[in-house]
């Protein structure tokens, strides 16, 4: 339609103001990259036409492009709305029109941007390189760091954080096990299996350390503390996905402590496994029932397993960037929640958003798990 408003424009003789091209996901590396498919997709095209390829490199060559056909349809679509953004960007800043072209013009504008932004996003999910792991369920741990008993209280804050974000989504929330701070609704720790359909896909750059600086309930003062918390996000393979031999496992049985009733020090229900292959450990004590502390510590030893492996596979692929996100490193401070200015800033990519509360109460967390899911997925196409 561009075209069509383009060639009204001349008619008209008001001075407009420029519009002004958004930023693009498409950084000019990635469009290098973009157009170097694209002309492998067109020779590719030239050698199949030609055939002279053996029948194994004549298959080789149809796959491929195959999967070059969807991203270099994009990328022209996307380089064509392009041109046409710049040709109104131009028009704009050298003609005069009426105020009545000037609004058919801007509302172009906008659908066009609007499509470019689109494209972008299919883009980048086309070419990004898929990770196994996205579909599956998850372990997620907390644990209360730094700040004492503000510091645990932040943990079950943002423990209901997830399974709000849990419920919206219609995953299953299962605590495996919990050890909660006496006398101030705080978590010290929590596990819990999320199953559900691409939970570790939406959940996996949530691992690191989360600081929240605000004022305590018992501050007498008023003066604004600083605590951390720290969430994992593991993967939950199946058995398919991760073995353990029974060979390789030391189960140790001894006597729950703490809160849970008559059965606590009067049975040896409580279970510590040790993956003796990679010195991996979990302890599992909730359950009443020795055999079901089992069950429990090798469902998490096993994604704990699986993740060290994934990580490492990962790593190996890896070039020399070293990326920071998505590494799921514990000791990386990712994000901060600051209560007096109400604003939620995820350190990786310089995201701040004014809206904790809605964040905080898992209603909005996925304002802040979109926009690192599109960087990753946009950095990962650079590092292949």
């Amino acid at each position: 339609m561009y075209k069509r408003v383009i060639g009204q424009i001349a008619k008209y003789s008001t001075k407009a103001t420029p519009l002004t091209l958004q930023s693009s996901r498409i950084t000019p590396p990635l469009e290098k990259k973009l157009e170097a498919l694209s002309q492998r997709h067109d020779s590719l095209l030239s050698q199949l036409s030609s055939n002279t390829l053996s029948p194994s490199d004549f298959a080789n060559a149809s796959k491929e492009l195959a999967q070059l056909t969807s991203p270099k349809a994009l990328f022209e679509e996307w380089m064509k709305n392009r041109i046409g953004l710049t040709e109104l960007q131009q028009l704009l800043s050298s003609s005069q029109e009426s105020d009545d072209m000037i609004e058919l013009v801007r509302e172009e504008y906008t659908d066009i941007m609007d499509r470019i932004q689109q494209l972008e996003k299919d883009l980048v999910t086309e070419l990004a390189p898929k990770d196994s792991a996205d579909d599956a369920s998850a372990i997620l741990e907390i644990r209360s760091g730094a700040g004492g008993d503000e510091a645990s209280i932040f943990s079950a804050d943002i423990a209901r954080m997830y399974e709000r974000f849990a419920q919206l989504q219609r995953w299953k929330w299962e605590i495996l096990s919990k050890s909660d701070e006496t006398g101030n609704k705080g978590l010290k720790d929590i596990t819990v299996n999320i199953a559900g359909k691409n939970v570790f896909g939406l959940l996996k750059y949530e691992s690191g350390v989360h600081r929240v600086q605000r004022v305590p309930a018992t501050e007498a003062q008023g003066r604004i503390h600083t605590s951390t918390v720290t969430v994992a996000i593991l993967p939950q393979p199946t058995e398919v996905d991760i073995q353990i031999k029974e060979s390789d496992l030391k189960v140790d049985v001894y006597r729950a402590s703490g809160a849970g009733g008559q059965h606590v020090n009067t049975t040896d229900s409580a279970v510590r496994m040790t993956h003796i292959p990679t010195g991996l450990v979990v302890a599992m004590q909730d359950e009443r029932s020795q055999h079901k502390n089992k069950l429990k510590a090798l469902k998490v030893l096993r994604a704990k397993v699986f993740e060290q492996e994934r990580l490492k596979t990962q790593n190996e692929r890896r070039d020399s960037r070293n990326k920071q996100i998505g590494t799921g490193d514990r000791s990386e401070k990712i994000r901060t929640y600051n209560y007096p200015q109400s604003r939620v800033t995820d350190h990786r990519i310089n995201l701040t958003l004014f809206e904790l509360e809605q964040i905080i109460s898992g209603e909005a967390l996925m304002h802040v798990i979109e926009p690192l899911q599109e960087y990753y997925l946009a950095e990962s196409l650079l590092d292949e």
